[in-house]
């Protein structure tokens, strides 16, 4: 069963409800009448129909003293739960406000050409001759102008695109551009974590001519099911293996991979504005139980990157303890670990500002974390 929502949430829920009804050409008193009978007819609110309509009715009466004290209150002008707002102004004590702010904010929708098939500057050219506006961002991603449902746009059964975030389309070049290819032998990839496949493929795209293969490891059975499924519709390939990235011993040959791409479990504080619910499911107490997690199977994974190869760490988290602190905690205890030049922390909507970015800018994109780590020789 689901869990009510916190009552910061549904006090947040509650008021604008009553600020729509302030707008709207009808009396205030026939909104909230509405709104509540319409939460006791959805099980999902039922529980708490009378808790609505007890915040609602209060603004009604005291609403010059309530927006007053709203107004005053971090949790109701940021709509987020108040340790996620303090923890936002420790590790970006320049930039929690404009974090907020692009959570709040609607995501662009943003492609990534399979640039096997076609290129950037032919895509967008497909979608203008459909009127469509768009315009390139990154090195294979197209954002678009309006959102629109997959279906209609040019290419979608054909495998010429898929749809991820402008941040998201940074691992792939990052784990591959520069690595030098093996002698004799493809070049060996391990996507740890991999459904729904998105970075799987992209891996396989960006390798190109290039001889790769690509073991797409997922705990979850069902899950693993999306990534044949999002392969197939590209036209590509992988080796699909249902285990425990955190149990190498259950699934890895022995053989060393030349590069890893770790997309770690973690709070989700990157994509809040895609998944708005998210800052209101999660706790506090989770970030350490997921920094824990995220410690085990980086310390599980090393050792199967061979000398000079390469694990790229990323999460879709802005939390300082799920990205630069548990990268720092790594490499103290890891003296054959270097790292390389990495995006490290891409908040929201940090476009060309970012740090360490390439020099087409990404645009409009979520909060991510990248850390490129190489294994010495020797």
């Amino acid at each position: 069963r689901t869990p009510p929502p916190p009552a910061d949430a549904l006090l947040c829920s509650a008021l604008a409800l009553a600020w729509q009804a302030e707008q709207a050409p009808y009396e205030p008193f026939t909104l909230v009448d509405q709104t509540v009978e319409a939460a006791k007819r959805d099980s999902t609110t039922r529980a708490q129909a009378s808790f609505i309509n007890a915040c609602l009715r209060r603004f009604l009466r005291e609403r010059a003293e309530l927006v007053a004290a709203t107004d005053r209150e971090p949790v109701a002008q940021w709509n987020h739960p108040r340790w996620w707002i303090e923890r936002l102004k420790r590790d970006h004590p320049r930039s929690w406000q404009k974090v907020l702010e692009a959570n709040n904010a609607h995501a662009p929708m943003t492609l990534r050409v399979n640039q096997l098939k076609t290129g950037v500057g032919e895509y967008l050219h497909a979608l203008e001759l459909l009127q469509m506006k768009a315009h390139a961002v990154g090195s294979s991603g197209v954002q678009l102008d309006r959102a629109r449902p997959v279906r209609q746009l040019p290419g979608f059964e054909e495998g010429e695109f898929s749809v991820q975030d402008a941040a998201a389309q940074l691992a792939a070049p990052l784990l591959l551009d520069g690595l030098a290819p093996p002698v004799g032998r493809p070049l060996r990839v391990l996507d740890a974590c991999a459904a729904p496949g998105g970075k799987t493929a992209h891996l396989l795209e960006h390798a190109g001519q290039q001889p790769v293969e690509v073991t797409a490891l997922e705990v979850d059975a069902q899950r693993s099911l999306r990534i044949g499924e999002t392969l197939q519709r590209l036209g590509l390939s992988a080796r699909v293996v249902v285990a425990d990235a955190a149990r190498p011993e259950q699934w890895w040959d022995g053989t060393p991979y030349d590069a890893i791409l770790l997309d770690a479990p973690c709070t989700a504080s990157g994509i809040v504005r895609r998944h708005p619910d998210v800052r209101w499911l999660r706790r506090e107490s989770d970030i350490e139980q997921l920094a824990v997690q995220q410690a085990t199977l980086l310390a599980s994974l090393w050792p199967l990157v061979r000398p000079g190869g390469r694990l790229l760490y990323c999460t879709c988290s802005v939390f300082r303890d799920e990205g630069v602190h548990q990268i720092d905690a790594f490499l103290a205890h890891n003296t054959d670990a270097g790292l390389l030049p990495s995006p490290g922390h891409l908040l929201p909507q940090s476009g060309r500002n970012a740090r360490g970015l390439p020099d087409n800018p990404l645009g409009d994109h979520d909060g991510f974390f990248y850390a490129l780590l190489e294994k010495h020789p020797g």
